[in-house]
């Protein structure tokens, strides 16, 4: 029971610092998202294309070669060691080493650049025949875009967003490549103690995690189904 106990207190660490990551990393890629689909979308052909390289570039490699490519890159190009920088970040009472925030700019990126293209699909699948609509109406741009396009948007990009955020809920596990102490790190720990059952215990971890969100994406389709495609 003792051990038990030690594993349970050691998975809800890594777990916390799992979330912790999951939730700054929503919080940030979300904005930039939709900062680069209107980028993605933009008249001006210089931005437009430079935007969709970028995107093809990071939706096209692995988000664990991005990682080392954040984490180790500046310092085997004579920048600057993320291992000597002391940031003294903190969340939650949590202090967070260069690692996990070099993993934080990795992730962020990385989703942003798949959230901007869900964005894109959601405001171009919008007919202009509705942005005409609303201006025989007498709407301005800004009414037109936040009672016509915008709710109609968020509906269509629901589902495919969920998917997404769920994903990033078990690509957290990759930060343990550059020594973030996240769930699955805290659960190969015990390995060396020649006990394997942790890993069921973190797979628990991930799957009740995820079962809560899948249930808050069913409730915000469901306060959504009033607008049909």
């Amino acid at each position: 029971m003792e051990e038990f106990v030690k594993v349970i207190s050691q998975l809800a660490s890594g777990f916390s610092v799992s979330l912790i990551l999951f939730t700054i990393t929503l919080i940030t890629a979300i904005p930039l998202g939709l900062l680069i689909s209107f980028c993605s979308m933009s008249k001006v052909t210089p931005i437009r294309i430079f935007t969709k390289v970028i995107v093809w570039i990071l939706r096209g490699t692995p988000l664990m070669l991005q990682l080392f490519i954040i984490y180790y890159g500046p310092g085997l190009v004579g920048w600057f060691n993320w291992s000597s920088l002391n940031t003294g970040w903190t969340w939650f009472d949590k202090t967070f080493d260069p690692r996990f925030i070099a993993s934080i700019i990795a992730f962020a990126i990385n989703y942003a650049a798949y959230f901007s293209e869900i964005f894109r699909g959601g405001i171009q699948s919008i007919t202009k025949g509705q942005t005409e609509a609303g201006q025989v109406l007498g709407m301005t741009k800004g009414q037109i875009f936040s009672k016509i396009v915008l709710l109609q948007v968020i509906k269509r990009i629901v589902p495919p967003m969920s998917n997404e955020i769920i994903t990033l809920v078990k690509d957290t596990s990759l930060a343990k490549t550059v020594g973030v102490l996240e769930l699955i790190f805290r659960a190969q720990d015990f390995l060396d103690d020649g006990i394997i059952w942790p890993f069921l215990c973190a797979g628990l971890f991930y799957l009740i995690f995820v079962g809560l969100l899948t249930i808050i994406f069913n409730k915000i389709e469901k306060k959504l189904s009033y607008f049909k495609a």
